[in-house]
């Protein structure tokens, strides 16, 4: 369970096995620690993000938070994809 970053209370992570076909970038989030049905976002090509499930009722005000911060890494968590799962591509 790689984490990638922490955001206030919560942390961001890639489960080890994202499961095969690799699924498109995402991350989860949970409040502090990895939880199994953790919130899930999409990173996007564009460089912004997208809610798939919140799964872990992150509030709404917090959840806007994780994702302009997300955002603004979304390069830096790339790059953490590729290195632990040697290839990335988006759902759009």
């Amino acid at each position: 369970m790689p984490l990638v970053l922490r955001i206030d209370r919560y942390c961001v992570f890639f489960w080890a096995n994202e499961g095969e076909p690799l699924e498109p970038v995402h991350v989860h989030v949970s409040e502090g620690h990895p939880v199994p049905h953790a919130t899930k976002i999409w990173l996007l090509a564009s460089g912004h993000c997208r809610l798939c499930s919140n799964g872990s009722r992150i509030p709404e005000p917090a959840l806007r938070n994780i994702m302009r911060v997300l955002e603004a890494y979304h390069e830096e968590i790339v790059e953490k994809w590729v290195f632990c799962f040697g290839k990335a591509w988006f759902t759009c």
